[in-house]
Order: structure tokens, then C-alpha cells, then sequence
């Protein structure tokens, strides 16, 4: 919980008098204009996980991934991909190493035969902090209305007291060495389905080769743009694999709320590998363009009734129209 409220302490440094989000409008504009609000809003960047960097690569499923779904991309072909990493966070400047960039995001975007994208928008949190997307609104408008001055307990203290699985949440994250030495979680089910119409109920989870986190003391005293630069780097210099698994549900592992991991011992099948070879000569050029939608997805692919990935898609396509 400490760790938590430090993060948010440069959040909060630049919150403006007006903390105030018109109640008429959709909770995904709503969500944002909180966003905007608790970081500022800085032109051409994204409400949260404003700072990144892009590469590019390939994948390649496993035969075991054509049983589980008959989507094209698990179909054994070679895939084009364009993978975004980020820091969380609306602050474009945030220090790589700070707990404010926690967690860390990996959004890919399949380029499928054909002109079709598939998008996978996870991150570094083993589990989402809320249910759903009135109680992410509320969170963020309890830390909008918690300045460093406010009387206790505050908003947001109130709000974890209710809400347990905040501070659980984020006490599941850390800072990597490097983004290419992350594991990467599918918060939202998803359902696959193969070609005998057969489904199965998965969360997505992307394992690095090795996965290497630093001690706080050590992530603070990192130059500020250490991730964003070492893995352009270091893919200039070889490729950087994950190995894409899902989590298989059980038949009575509910699929609506991502506050709720299911047991460790679910069985885990991988799917593919991704290959990242290829740097962006202009990255921030690039993902400034890029939208990752987290529900677009393709046959073989459905939604599962987890109501946060609607909320995101939604969210997140209000945040592309306003940096445009």
C-alpha cells in the first residue's frame, strides 16, 4: 500500500483546483477526463501509458495453439507484428524506474493475411485493481479528489478500504532490468474457439526468456529513460522472444471479474513466439498513430462476459480521438 500511494505522488503534484467529471457523459469519456485531470494533458499522448516505445517482429503459434482456437493467427503461419511497451501512467516525462510506471504495458497488434488486425493489450499486474469500469472512474476520481493536503481519511483511502483488491493489485508489480525481461498478464478472459466449435476460456499470459525485476532502491537510481532506451538496443543487436501461453479456465472458474486470478495450478499451453527484430527509426512518430484495442479480436476469438473489456476499448478509442 505504501508502495501505491508513492506512485501516485506525481500523479497528484499536478491535479488542477477543477477535479469535477460531468456525470452525463459515457464512463469511458468520463474515465479519461479523470486521466486528464490527475496528469495534465500533454498533446499527442495517450491519458495513460502516455510514454512508450515501438518495435517490430513476428509470430509464430505452436501446433498446440490450433487446437485451442481456429483463428488465423494460430493458424502455424508466420504473423507480421507491432508491438507497443509502456510506462502507466498520462505523464509523458515519468521516470522509467519510478513506481509511477507501474505497471508495465505490452500491447501487440497482429497483422493478419488479408489486412486484418488482431489486437492484445496486457500488462504487468497479475490481476486488475476493479471490476469493472464504473469502479475504475470512481478510483481514479477518488485519487483526483486526494491531493497531499486533503483531510483523513481521504477519498482514496476510503475507496481501498472498500476495495481490497487495489492495493493487491499493484503490490503484484515491480520494475523489470529491461521491457524484454517482463511477464505480461491478460487481465480479461477470453473464449477460444477451435474448428469443432469447441470453446475454452483463457487468460492470456506472455512469458519472457527470463524474467528479471530490480529492487525499488536500485529501479530509482536508473537513468529516467532506461527501459524506453535499452530495448531499442538491445533488439538492434539480437532478438528478443516471449513465449505467448493461455491460461486454461476451469469449467466453474467464473470470466467476469478480472480482480479474481484463477488458481496457479490451471493448466498453462503455449501458443506461440513472438520475435522482436526490428526497431522503429521514429517511435514516437509511430505509436502516436497506433490504437491497440484490447476487444479486437478475430473468428476463432470471442469476448467473454468480463464487462472491463468493453469499458477499455471504449476508454481508450476517446483518449486516440483527442491526441488526433
Amino acid at each position: 500500500m505504501k508502495n501505491l500511494l508513492i506512485g501516485l505522488t506525481s500523479a497528484l503534484a499536478v491535479l488542477g483546483p477543477q477535479t469535477i467529471v460531468a456525470d452525463d457523459a459515457p464512463v469511458p469519456t468520463q474515465i479519461v477526463d479523470v486521466m486528464n485531470k490527475i496528469y495534465g494533458v500533454h498533446a499527442g499522448f495517450r491519458a495513460n501509458h502516455a510514454k512508450g516505445v515501438v518495435v517490430e517482429g513476428s509470430f509464430k503459434a505452436s501446433p498446440e495453439a490450433a487446437a485451442l482456437s481456429r483463428a488465423v493467427l494460430f493458424a502455424g503461419a508466420t504473423i507480421p507484428i507491432t508491438v507497443r511497451f509502456s510506462d502507466s501512467g498520462g505523464l509523458p516525462t515519468v521516470p522509467d524506474g519510478s513506481n509511477g510506471a507501474s505497471p508495465h504495458g505490452m500491447a501487440i497488434k497482429f497483422h493478419q493475411p488479408g489486412g486484418a488486425d488482431t489486437d492484445m493489450v496486457i500488462n504487468s499486474l497479475k490481476f486488475f485493481p476493479v471490476a469493472n469500469g464504473e469502479e475504475f472512474r470512481d478510483l481514479l476520481q477518488a485519487i483526483a479528489d486526494s491531493p497531499a493536503d486533503a483531510p483523513k481519511p481521504t477519498k482514496f483511502e476510503q475507496f481501498v478500504a472498500a476495495h481490497p483488491s487495489v492495493p493487491k493489485a499493484f503490490a503484484t508489480t515491480s520494475t523489470p532490468d529491461s521491457f524484454a525481461d517482463e511477464t505480461y498478464y491478460g487481465i480479461d478472459a477470453f473464449v477460444l474457439v477451435n474448428k469443432a466449435g469447441q470453446k475454452q476460456a483463457v487468460r492470456y499470459v506472455m512469458q519472457p526468456e527470463h524474467a528479471v525485476h530490480l529492487p525499488a532502491a536500485a529501479a530509482a537510481k536508473k537513468p529516467a529513460d532506461f527501459l524506453v532506451d535499452e530495448l531499442p538496443a538491445r533488439v538492434a543487436k539480437h532478438a528478443v522472444v516471449f513465449h505467448l501461453k493461455a491460461q486454461l479456465a476451469a469449467a466453474t472458474d467464473q470470466t467476469k471479474d478480472p480482480t479474481q486470478p484463477w488458481p496457479a495450478d490451471r493448466k498453462l499451453v503455449e501458443l506461440g513466439t513472438l520475435t522482436l527484430d526490428k526497431t522503429v527509426p521514429d517511435s514516437l512518430a509511430a505509436q502516436k498513430k497506433l490504437l491497440f484495442l484490447p476487444g479486437q479480436i478475430t473468428d476463432g476469438i470471442e469476448l467473454s462476459d468480463d464487462p472491463l473489456v468493453a469499458a477499455r476499448n471504449a476508454a481508450y478509442a476517446v483518449s486516440f480521438s483527442r491526441r488526433q
